[in-house]
């Protein structure tokens, strides 16, 4: 829907036409590049987010991670993607373009793929474009990815001090709270930054037929011809996976996180 927003009149039209085309396997393309993707990142990203914080802290002069404000937490995230947004690039281009092979060749544009396994994608970016080629969209991921964590962290962050009681500390809050601040940080993410990525997804998936032009001129040029509401094209499909999907993840973080300091205090 983001690449090839003509091709579809809205998320129910693409579900069945997916369906008719390539059946309940048509909407799992992609799954292993962005089980590696989720994977990857997360772990780089959440992996560096507790430095970011102590070196945030030491910026702004304050003892503890704990003293940091709901903003302060926002801008050690945003620091910490700069670093995610390495490992993430490579697989989102592969699941970018596993995902809209069968757009590509609709719209008549040269597909050099004839089966879309991940490793025939890995293979064919390797050999036309060397192993940089996997880098296609780096310069959109970071700008997707920077200010995107900074409403991340901070929707995240602000909705836990809205369910925090007084005399409570947000460490001491249970699974909903926790779910639901999840939910409006990854929510926030995609509302702050979603232009921004189907800018990316278009340099990402047309870049199989050759050298893309540079983020801002293909923003430009999909305003000019298409106009504004196509860079929101997949919206609400975006912000409905990712409540759940992302209430999930800071919830396990935040178990894992507990269950580890408890363990060093015990040790």
């Amino acid at each position: 829907m983001q690449t090839f927003p003509s091709l579809y009149r809205g998320f129910l039209d693409c579900s069945l036409k997916t369906y008719h085309h390539d059946g309940l396997r048509g909407f799992y393309h992609g799954t292993v590049p962005a089980l590696l993707a989720n994977a990857a990142e997360n772990a780089v990203l959440f992996a560096c987010y507790g430095t970011c914080q102590q070196v945030t802290s030491r910026v702004f002069g304050l003892e503890n991670v704990s003293d940091l404000s709901d903003l302060q937490n926002a801008l050690a995230g945003t620091l910490a993607s700069v670093f995610s947004s390495l490992v993430l690039c490579p697989t989102e281009l592969v699941k970018c373009r596993m995902q809209a092979v069968r757009e590509m060749r609709t719209v008549g544009k040269v597909c050099p793929l004839s089966h879309s396994s991940t490793w025939s994608v890995v293979r064919n970016i390797l050999k036309t474009d060397g192993p940089q080629g996997l880098f296609q969209g780096m310069t959109s991921t970071w700008l997707r990815e920077v200010p995107g964590y900074f409403f991340f962290f901070g929707g995240y962050e602000i909705s836990r001090t809205l369910f925090t009681k007084p005399g409570q500390s947000k460490d001491e809050l249970d699974a909903i709270p926790l779910l639901i601040s999840g939910g409006v940080g990854g929510s926030a993410f995609w509302l702050a930054v979603y232009p921004i990525d189907s800018v990316k997804s278009r340099i990402q998936v047309l870049s199989m037929t050759g050298k893309q032009s540079g983020f801002f001129r293909t923003m430009l040029c999909i305003i000019r011809t298409e106009g504004v509401p196509a860079l929101y094209a997949g919206l609400i499909p975006t912000v409905l996976r990712a409540f759940p999907s992302n209430g999930a993840l800071f919830l396990s973080y935040e178990w894992i996180r507990r269950t580890l300091l408890n363990h060093t205090s015990t040790g």
